[in-house]
């Protein structure tokens, strides 16, 4: 048996650890990407968050390197979405800190500013991103709504910030930046706040959605493209989500799709008709209004991310050979960008920055659990140099773990209760699994 094939065995009795059960959850515990966005003003580059740090690209796709969790200092609280701005810096509200590199993914830093507070969501002007927001959700201290005219370099708070309030979520509207949307708590109050006056002044409204059990959240999570007092907002309650959408500006929210899964983001197309969601184990797509369909693909591990006419969608390597894939028909087919056993090495950053003097070190270990390569065959292209990255130097400049001066670290154990008998007889997603896992993965990258 061959190391490749000993390995996805390894990951089929990491699954029997895991207890997986009768849904398609076989991807649970493994690395995964999470999120993916894309530089604003700049295509070629991408982002991907992940459950080992993250993955970057800025060649358009065609190679794939790793920023490891050490490198950005994020702790536990993993970022379930990152901002890239044009100018260059990379921002994310962790649930923690807000999170900021200013060279393109080498460097990372939390902002002084939210020492005292947890920066539980972000989200940037429609247009100009040197406008953003962010709200905040620490118990104990006030918390409310801040906003940056500068990229993130200064805040300043709104007259939205008072004790007792937990905010989770803002959203801008594309078709009106003054009209702000923030989602949150206060006491046993679920709150959606309405600002038409870019932070200012606000109106609130208390949803208690009576008709869903207790206990739940409520988030918001899209403002339409076309109409300012259209929005959508999620609930996920007893292990299933509620998709609501309100046409009146919050006022009242009225459901348009159940999904039995866990909600990873959405998305909407750019006259707000049709929207597509991304959970756990499936991907929706269907009219804005309801109610939504179950596509093919991904499955497992779905997010979705639109531009222009295309869409970019997560996916589990695991279950289908893709990590990202786009799609160019509203995703009822995909072209597989990368797996995670093509990420060639740490990303190419200058002597000392964090990702250059920790990632390489740590390399060989993630390298051996996603059958990817320890240096990538031949030559690699650089990165573009521009204002908001320094020059990242040669290839050979970019360190092995000999020279890193760092000792490996170990990588998280997947973590699960019981064994195969948990899964309480029902082995065909493993069965299923088996079959992806012990394919032959193809030996060079898909051409585009």
């Amino acid at each position: 048996m061959t190391t490749r094939h000993m390995r996805r065995w390894s990951l089929v009795a990491t699954l029997c650890a895991l207890g997986v059960g009768g849904t398609a959850r076989a991807h649970a515990g493994l690395p995964e990407t999470s999120n993916v966005t894309l530089r604003r003003g700049h295509p070629e580059d991408y982002f991907l968050g992940a459950t080992f740090g993250a993955v970057i690209s800025r060649d358009s796709g065609k190679t794939f390197r790793w920023i490891c969790p050490t490198a950005m200092g994020y702790g536990g609280w993993n970022p379930n979405a990152y901002l890239w701005r044009e100018a260059g810096d990379i921002l994310a509200a962790t649930g923690s800190t807000l999170l900021r590199s200013p060279d393109g993914g080498c460097s990372w830093n939390t902002h002084p500013f939210f020492k005292d507070t947890w920066v539980s969501g972000l989200a940037a002007h429609p247009t100009d991103d040197r406008i953003l927001y962010v709200v905040t959700s620490r118990h104990g201290k006030p918390n409310g709504v801040y906003r940056s005219l500068d990229g993130g370099e200064t805040w300043a708070p709104s007259p939205l910030m008072r004790q007792g309030l937990v905010l989770n979520a803002v959203r801008v509207s594309p078709a009106n930046p003054q009209r702000l949307y923030v989602s949150g708590k206060e006491e046993s109050r679920l709150l959606l706040l309405r600002s038409d006056d870019a932070g200012e002044t606000w109106t609130e409204v208390v949803h208690p959605l009576s008709e869903l059990l207790l206990p739940y959240d409520l988030l918001v999570e899209m403002a339409d493209p076309v109409s300012a007092d259209v929005l959508w907002a999620r609930v996920s309650s007893q292990g299933a989500t509620y998709l609501l959408r309100s046409d009146d500006a919050g006022q009242t929210l009225n459901i348009v799709s159940t999904i039995n899964d866990v909600f990873i983001n959405m998305e909407l197309s750019a006259d707000g008709k049709k929207a597509w969601v991304g959970t756990l184990n499936h991907f929706f797509r269907g009219p804005s209004t309801g109610p939504l369909e179950m596509l093919s693909l991904p499955t497992g591990n779905a997010c979705v991310l639109r531009d222009g006419q295309t869409l970019y969608g997560c996916g589990s390597t695991w279950l289908h050979d893709w990590a990202l894939a786009r799609s160019t028909d509203e995703g009822s087919t995909w072209q597989p960008l990368f797996g995670l056993y093509e990420i060639q090495g740490a990303h190419h950053c200058p002597r000392g920055t964090p990702v250059r003097e920790l990632c390489p070190a740590q390399w060989p270990q993630l390298a051996e659990q996603l059958g990817a390569p320890l240096y990538p065959a031949g030559p690699v292209e650089e990165p573009p140099v521009d204002a908001g990255t320094p020059d990242a130097g040669s290839p050979e400049d970019a360190g092995t773990a000999e020279d890193a001066g760092t000792t490996p670290q170990p990588l998280p154990a997947p973590k699960g209760s019981g064994g195969c008998e948990a899964m309480g007889g029902n082995m065909v997603p493993v069965l299923l699994l088996l079959s992806t896992l012990t394919l032959p993965r193809r030996g060079r990258r898909r051409q585009n």
